[in-house]
């Protein structure tokens, strides 16, 4: 994987998202949905454990995932299915997080037109254990496309970072890289620039195996081109607060 300095100030205070923990009850309404069918599970410290030699998490499915969802598990929970764990999200949104989201969703929406669709914290459907919501996607196809099913693509994806830039830009890499993401973009607000990563290829170290080869960093004085529409050009201060 090539690589840029995205070494994170050391004021900034890390806030990845974090694995949903089980209560005791909510593990038994598990099993009675049938959840674990076929699978031998224990419960340790929150975690629901395959009983295996050594033992394991139980990898979730996106059909588990979603019907835990339907069970009311999560409620106003903000969660997403990565690699076959849920994740909770663990910090509030602030307002310059908010701000970002807007911004980049408009300066894409300006340039995505007829036939693209760009969506804010919706899901991906990238395999059959990982349902990420980006802060923002951009899709072929209109709204009614994904009525059955959510988009197993994109042409863009954007992560708003700010506490999280350490999972953006390593675990989350690697799972677009992975989903086929061409064009993956960081925004991060604590260093005000803009990280692209291009040019997915296999990497063993990666979480998921593959990770992009190209990363490249830009300011607030620079612009930054979508490979979908090469004739565009953003700049990048129109993407940050």
């Amino acid at each position: 994987m090539a690589t840029v300095d995205l070494l994170v100030p050391p004021t900034t205070s890390q806030r990845d998202p974090s694995p949903r923990l089980w209560t005791v009850a909510e593990f038994e309404r598990m099993r009675q949905l049938g959840l674990f069918a076929g699978h031998t599970v224990d419960l340790v410290g929150g975690t629901v454990m395959e009983c295996t030699d050594p033992p394991h998490p139980f990898v979730f499915t996106r059909k588990e995932y979603h019907a835990l969802g339907d069970s009311q598990f999560f409620r106003d929970q903000r969660v997403q299915l990565i690699g076959g764990v849920i994740l909770e999200e663990t910090a509030v949104m602030n307002p310059p997080h908010a701000v970002t989201i807007r911004l980049v969703s408009k300066a894409l929406e300006a340039i995505f037109s007829h036939g693209f669709d760009v969506r804010c914290q919706l899901p991906l459907n990238l395999g059959q254990i990982s349902e990420p919501e980006p802060d923002v996607a951009v899709v072929p196809g209109s709204p009614r496309d994904y009525f059955v099913d959510h988009p197993r693509t994109a042409l863009l994806v954007v992560e708003v970072s700010e506490t999280t830039i350490h999972e953006d830009t390593h675990d989350k890499a690697s799972l677009y890289a992975t989903g086929g993401i061409a064009d993956y973009w960081v925004v991060d607000l604590t260093t005000d620039r803009v990280l692209v990563f291009r040019s997915p290829a296999p990497d063993a170290a990666s979480r998921f195996g593959m990770n992009y080869a190209s990363v490249s960093a830009h300011g607030r004085d620079d612009k930054v081109t979508p490979l979908a529409v090469p004739q565009s050009r953003i700049a990048v201060s129109d993407l940050l607060p």
